[in-house]
């Protein structure tokens, strides 16, 4: 197929709204003012960046405040002021961006399904005590077995969910088997593991990152799945535009502020009609064989594993740094 690229005095940010929904990889609000993103996503480690800056100093002490109401005390009152704290921010996100906020469920809950559906219905719940409805938050999941099983769970109690560090085509067809209603591939944390492995460079055309969602991207539209790939995790302005017109990008400040410079011509590189005639072939997916693949899988082994060390290392840290505040 033919493609033609315009003579355009927009920025590539704006040209690549026009092909992909971007979201904010931030949880600093005042980037998300700057480049006007539909969505914002976050994770504790962007949480517990933020909530150190000075300007964020309020929303802590008012999860502190309203922690203290509970009469919880010790690990308890931390955890609730924890959650309280993700909602807070979740909260302010919504004034900026007209779309969704994304809310990580705790990462040391990955592998155990009635933990992450009951953390996800306190989040939703605490979203509607300041009046947002469901349908304006994402509930952030690892992309385990248990963490497909819960979303599945949660998907047909209307509570949608953005399944995160997925880094293999039997993850993201998991996560589309549970109805789940969007999926994060990492692109960039997939080239990390490759650069490290190999010793090689790798450009963008040939990034395995970016090979690896376009493959999901095409087995998603040619069986006509619902859930959306929202790539994520990006390395460089290369790979995002390699991806122009996956169906969500979720990009750090730092590249969405490179975008807004240029104004090069962006060529749309994905779309559901190209897709349909893609040769990928229809995978039957059970437990074992899930558990199977991903086992030979030592890249997306690895990295799914990484991914919840360090996400949990964080949220720890961020714990702490509540609990000096409580003393």
């Amino acid at each position: 197929m033919e493609r033609k690229t315009a003579v355009t005095t927009l920025s590539q940010l704006d040209q690549l709204k026009k092909f992909s929904r971007i979201v904010a990889d931030t949880g600093d609000i005042g980037s998300m003012k700057e480049f006007a993103p539909e969505d914002a996503t976050t994770n504790p480690t962007l949480i517990l960046k933020a909530a150190q800056m000075q300007d964020y100093a309020p929303l802590l002490e008012k999860a502190v405040a309203e922690g203290k109401k509970t009469g919880l005390s010790g690990n308890a009152l931390i955890d609730d002021i924890f959650n309280h704290l993700l909602v807070a921010f979740g909260l302010e996100i919504l004034k900026i961006v007209p779309g969704r906020v994304s809310t990580e469920t705790s990462p040391e809950k990955s592998f155990n399904v009635p933990e992450i559906v009951d953390e996800a219905k306190s989040f939703i719940a605490l979203y509607a005590k300041n009046g947002i409805g469901r349908e304006r938050v994402l509930i952030k999941i690892a992309s385990t077995w248990e963490g497909t099983r819960a979303a599945e769970i949660l998907q047909r109690e209307g509570i949608n969910c953005n399944m995160t560090l997925l880094f293999s085509l039997p993850q993201a067809i998991a996560c589309a088997e549970a109805n789940a209603k969007l999926i994060s591939p990492f692109v960039g944390r997939i080239l990390d593991w490759y650069k490290k492995s190999t010793g090689k460079e790798y450009a963008a055309t040939d990034d395995p990152g970016v090979r690896s969602v376009d493959t999901i991207y095409q087995y998603y539209k040619k069986f006509d799945y619902k859930t959306e790939v929202m790539a994520a995790s990006f390395r460089n302005v290369g790979e995002i535009l390699e991806l122009a017109g996956c169906d969500l990008m979720t990009i750090s400040p730092a590249l969405l502020a490179e975008l807004k410079k240029s104004t090069a011509p962006v060529e749309r590189k994905l779309s559901p009609a190209d897709a349909k005639s893609s040769k990928i072939e229809r995978m039957e997916l059970t437990e074992p064989k899930f558990r199977f693949l991903l086992n030979e899988d030592a890249m997306a082994t690895e990295k799914t594993a990484e991914g919840i060390r360090v996400f949990a290392a964080d949220a720890r840290k961020l714990k702490q740094f509540i609990a000096d505040r409580l003393k």
